[in-house]
């Protein structure tokens, strides 16, 4: 029997050292009853069960904030299980409860915030690349480089252009460059309009998307070839991640030399090291993007002033402005990520596009100029194929909304392109995912499980009047439901039974009263039909040859689904 290596624990990381490489504003330090050189060695969360060991970490505690006295609990049996410090929830302008800095002071336990603005995934990102690069910086990996901000990119663009032999741009998910390497005089031209104009130019962005190299970016995890050809020399590229988080690029340009055998691997290994420091800069922008998000959903629901929203995210309240709403189908597996890829997509699309997730549904805000109206729906169609494209082919509809005159009318433009959403879903789900438009009318087309890829995209003349037929059911909703009569006893009699008789019902007024091809649709006889709908008449005193009979009918059929 052989006894197994102990793996020995991580090495202790000071507090000092974590809350130096805050430069966001993340973490706010209440308590330090042990001092700010107390060892930090991993960071855990709370909830993750009772018998886990706690020694030496820092706790997140998700249930409850930093202004509860419920909060002192949890302090308590954090420092009982050996953490050496708790975070908790920051509420703006409210003190800690005087019961959770006892709790703390007693157990001799390190107290520290989160900033309202910033989340637990971000915060637990923060932490974790905090360790990572206060490690790294003490020789523990391989292309560390000392900590210290934008430097600290450089010399890791550095070393890494010294073991490529090429040259490299450290980028984020917006293509703006965050770090560089030398420019040599071979350097081709993109590379040189690219770090002067900070950021990659838009017609090479959208020359990526097309050819698909974008969407490869965004969904591998393994370095990316393109080769040389007319525009430009090899390249190599990877994406920068945390977890499953994209954070950014890291791309080497083989600039009058070939790219070294060992560019590949240097390239993983660089951006392993990157990661910490793209997570520091994404979370010093937290602060602000947090507001833009807030200003975001002010502007499409139509909450607080649109002005001031408008001015918050950089537009000019007068600009002409359109949404487009993409929502995924229900049912979409845990962990999926369909929609933060369509979010990358979209801001890629053009710099001046906003984006907001909002639960099962990505609100794309695209500002519009003359000459640019067909984009909107050119953003949705391609929302859309993306969608289906991915490893886990989850389905997306997309609406695209009208163009608003001013941003300040932005609402009106969500508002459309969600009714459309609407209007395509409740088309697929009776069976008839057909658009009046002949680009949402794409019948013989599959994606790659073999599903129909019908109408998953289109604007107010791809769904024709179903969008006024959407607005008049959702106005006469509370006259149905509030109202009685041999139609209303009918229906919610019958769907309490199975609703067989309402979908017959549903079938013949749909067939414009052909029993025959409504029989069909149902698959029974047209005799079946006949007696179920003889039973309508007889048993609910419901008269089908009455003009506003057929009408409530047809109503209280869309009303219940």
């Amino acid at each position: 029997m052989t006894s197994r290596t102990p793996i020995p624990p991580e090495p202790a990381v000071a507090l000092r050292e974590i809350l130096a490489f805050d430069d966001s504003g993340t973490l706010r330090l209440l308590l330090a009853p042990g001092g700010q050189d107390v060892g930090v060695r991993a960071v855990a969360v709370g909830d993750e069960g009772p018998a886990q060991p706690l020694d030496g970490c820092l706790v997140l505690v998700v249930g409850v904030p930093a202004a509860s006295a419920g909060a002192a609990g949890p302090v308590r049996e954090a420092a009982r299980r050996g953490a050496c410090g708790v975070v908790l929830r920051d509420a703006e302008g409210t003190a800690a409860a005087p019961e959770v800095l006892a709790a703390a002071e007693e157990s001799g336990i390190a107290l520290l915030t989160r900033a309202e603005w910033a989340d637990w995934t971000d915060t637990a990102a923060l932490l974790r690349s905090a360790l990572a690069c206060a490690r790294a910086g003490r020789g523990e990996e391989e292309a560390a480089v000392p900590d210290g901000g934008a430097e600290s990119l450089a010399a890791l663009a550095a070393a890494i252009a010294e073991y490529t032999g090429g040259s490299i741009t450290i980028e984020d998910t917006r293509f703006r460059v965050l770090a560089h390497s030398a420019t040599g005089p071979e350097a081709d031209g993109l590379r040189r309009s690219t770090i002067l104009g900070g950021r990659v130019p838009d017609w090479r962005v959208a020359e990526l998307r097309r050819s698909g190299m974008l969407r490869a970016l965004w969904t591998s995890r393994d370095v990316i070839h393109r080769a040389a050809d007319a525009d430009g020399p090899e390249r190599l590229v990877v994406a920068v991640r945390s977890g499953p988080e994209v954070l950014g690029s890291i791309w080497a340009a083989a600039d009058g030399r070939g790219l070294s055998p060992r560019a590949a691997d240097a390239l993983r290994r660089g951006a392993e090291a990157a990661a910490p420091h793209l997570v520091r800069h994404r979370l010093r922008e937290s602060g602000a993007a947090g507001r833009s998000e807030l200003a975001l959903r002010g502007l499409l629901y139509g909450e607080g002033d649109a002005r001031t929203h408008a001015w918050s995210l950089g537009l000019s309240p007068d600009a002409a402005c359109a949404v487009v709403v993409a929502e995924r189908d229900f049912g979409a597996p845990a962990g999926d990520r369909t929609l933060d890829v369509l979010a990358l997509q979209a801001v890629s699309y053009r710099p001046s596009v906003r984006v907001l997730r909002d639960g099962d549904r990505l609100l794309v805000l695209l500002p519009v100029d003359t000459g640019q109206e067909r984009d909107v729906l050119g953003l949705a169609r391609e929302l859309a194929a993306l969608a289906l494209s991915l490893p886990t082919g989850v389905p997306v509809r997309a609406g695209a909304g009208p163009v608003a005159a001013t941003a300040l009318r932005a609402r009106s433009s969500c508002e459309e392109a969600a009714l459309i959403v609407r209007v395509l879903r409740e088309r697929a789900d009776r069976g008839g995912e057909t658009g009046g438009d002949g680009e949402a009318r794409r019948g013989g087309e599959t994606d790659r499980h073999g599903r129909a890829d019908r109408a998953r995209y289109a604007d107010a003349a791809g769904v024709g009047p179903s969008l006024d037929v959407v607005r008049v059911l959702d106005a006469v909703r509370p006259v149905w439901e509030s109202g009685s009569g041999p139609v209303h006893d009918l229906v919610r009699a019958d769907l309490a039974a199975g609703g067989e008789l309402v979908r017959s019902l549903a079938a013949y007024l749909e067939a414009s009263g052909d029993v025959a091809r409504a029989a069909a649709r149902l698959m029974v006889h047209p005799n079946t039909l006949r007696y179920r709908l003889r039973r309508a008449r007889e048993r609910f005193g419901v008269d089908l040859d009455d003009p506003d009979t057929r009408l409530l009918i047809t109503l209280a059929v869309r009303l219940t689904g």
